[in-house]
């Protein structure tokens, strides 16, 4: 039997931008410097090698394969083109491959929502390199957040399906977990205070809930293209990403105790 190369998942970002009345520049920018090898470098992980819808499989990477199959269906045709069947085409191999490897299409998008929180973390990692002082990284932060959501709409909309998914699977849980932290952990710098993720305060839990609801509510604006009427209102010049950033100013964290 011929020997095979290893083909693993890896991280790929490519820009979505929406149709809407003015291209925003904060994919373009925010992106830019999150490549798959700077997130191996943030996060600690390995570089991984590319993942083709030809490329042959080793025993122990079709798994990986399947679910970089079950991306590409995703992102193309969206969630209701995301079947077992659709993925195990896309990936070459036989019908029963995604049943073997995740028993049902519950048991696979759950697994493609665990790699998209990761994805999205190693990109909050990259982002919190980029700032010197806490609101710095906060605004890094808002647009890697976006940015990600741009390149990604259709794993971007399935990590937010819970209906979908089973969020009792370790590895769903565990890297939703890590995103809420990273968030907690990012308002807790603001406010120049430690926030323990699973122990807030109802003044904490309202500071994470009022950046979260700013950041998603826009980011699905945006997504949408809801944002255009707004954008053709203002002067000439302004666009998504000078929105944002106005959004942002006016949203003042008050260090705790003040």
């Amino acid at each position: 039997m011929a020997q095979v190369k290893p083909n693993l998942y890896s991280v790929k970002i490519v820009i979505y931008i929406p149709p809407m009345a003015r291209t925003p520049k904060i994919a373009r920018r925010a992106v830019a410097g999150v490549t798959p090898a700077r997130i191996a470098r943030k996060a600690g992980g390995r570089r991984a090698g590319p993942v083709g819808k030809d490329a042959p499989y080793h025993h122990g990477a079709l798994r990986e394969g399947l679910l970089a199959a079950a991306e590409r269906v995703l992102e193309r045709e969206g969630l209701a083109g995301l079947t077992l069947r659709a993925v195990a085409r896309e990936a070459g191999v036989s019908h029963a491959a995604p049943a073997h490897h995740f028993g049902d299409l519950t048991g696979l998008v759950s697994e493609l929502a665990a790699i998209g929180f990761r994805q999205f973390n190693a990109a909050m990692v990259v982002a919190d390199a980029d700032g010197d002082t806490p609101a710095q990284r906060a605004m890094a932060r808002a647009k890697a957040y976006i940015a990600y959501a741009q390149a990604h709409p259709g794993m971007y909309g399935l990590m937010f399906r819970t209906e979908r998914l089973d969020t009792s699977r370790p590895s769903l849980r565990e890297a939703a977990q890590a995103s809420f932290a990273g968030l907690a952990g990012a308002i807790g710098a603001q406010r120049q205070e430690s926030i323990a993720a699973d122990a807030l305060s109802l003044d904490q839990a309202a500071a994470i809930a009022r950046a979260w609801s700013l950041v998603h509510g826009f980011t699905m604006l945006l997504l949408d293209g809801r944002l255009a009427d707004i954008l053709r209102r203002l002067p000439e010049g302004t666009d998504a990403e000078t929105l944002l950033d106005a959004m942002l100013r006016a949203t003042v964290v008050r260090p705790a105790g003040s």
